[in-house]
């Protein structure tokens, strides 16, 4: 190799070693053994099942943390009962895919299509593929998550974090919008939706290698959190094995978690007439979930593991 080619290496290694810098003052600071666990539930708003489910695994679980749909059919329920757990720290589970917008087709273009009601495409896939052809609108994508992060604070919810649905902000353009909307409303932390590799090996194969293929976006959403000062935890575990976490593979988690701040991805509930009437894969997974994190069994796995619990808003006030 030149000295060319050894000297782009080095101000590679150089602007490698700043980006992880700057990213780590975005991160709590790491105490050597200190392990911290968020652990969230999605999908707040979406029925009265998953409500109730939500509400029971913080009150008698170790859920420390939700996210609301604006658009969730029972959104206005979940408000209601969000109001009363104060302890919950709420943030916006922001949808772009597989549901319904708060602004109009018309500011929307390349977001929704128009129907009664309208909607967003239904295709996560269909989605990827307009993001990597640029077709996705970054300004029209920062107008309908400010709208949807407005829509939970007028109704009094205190919006702690951001997520988003089918975690979509992995992709570079949605990521910017959702940053600068974050800007707009106050919000200061957002979701790592980046599960180390080694975790995957619990989920299916299908799983593990979408979770492999979406790994190269990693280092785009590293620098743009670096840029925009937002808080995010290390990353996620309980991804790969949406729709299938079993007991056993909780206690593999928990007894595997590194060092550091993660957050665990949950979607407990009930199954209820509206719930059949969604199209999803998560139904009978909701009820299983739900017994596992308000098991017994769960929070001495915790206790054993000596992990700490802390939820989004506890994670943006250190």
């Amino acid at each position: 190799m030149g000295f060319a080619g050894k000297t782009g290496q080095i101000r590679s290694a150089a602007s490698d070693l700043d980006s992880e810098r700057r990213l780590a003052q975005t991160r709590p600071a790491r105490l050597a053994g200190v392990r911290r666990l968020i652990i969230n539930a999605d999908d707040f708003g979406l029925t009265s099942g998953v409500n109730r489910g939500i509400l029971e695994s913080h009150q008698s679980g170790v859920v420390t943390s939700s996210t609301l749909m604006a658009c969730g059919a029972q959104f206005q329920e979940g408000v209601a009962l969000a109001l009363q757990v104060p302890r919950l720290s709420v943030g916006c589970h922001v949808v772009l895919v597989d549901g319904a917008p708060v602004l109009s087709v018309e500011q929307l273009s390349s977001l929704a299509i128009a129907g009664s009601p309208p909607r967003f495409r239904e295709s996560l896939i269909g989605f990827a593929g307009r993001a990597a052809a640029g077709r996705l609108d970054q300004e029209q994508i920062e107008q309908e998550v400010t709208a949807q992060i407005q829509k939970l604070q007028a109704a009094g919810i205190d919006v702690s974090h951001l997520d988003s649905h089918k975690h979509t902000h992995m992709f570079p353009v949605v990521l910017r919008g959702m940053l600068r909307a974050a800007k707009n409303c106050g919000v200061r932390a957002i979701r790592n939706p980046f599960e180390p590799l080694v975790f995957a090996k619990v989920g299916s194969w299908k799983r593990q290698f979408q979770l492999r293929i979406l790994q190269r976006y990693r280092e785009t959403f590293r620098n743009e959190l670096a840029e925009a000062a937002m808080v995010t935890p290390d990353g996620c575990i309980g991804i790969a094995v949406t729709g299938g976490l079993t007991r056993a593979a909780f206690q593999s988690l928990i007894e595997n978690l590194p060092e550091g701040t993660w957050e665990l991805v949950s979607h407990p509930g009930y199954i209820d007439e509206d719930l059949d009437e969604i199209k999803t894969r998560l139904r009978a997974s909701r009820e299983k979930e739900l017994a596992i994190l308000t098991s017994a069994a769960a929070k001495e796995s915790l206790r054993r593991a000596q992990i700490e619990l802390i939820s989004y808003r506890e994670l943006a006030a250190k």
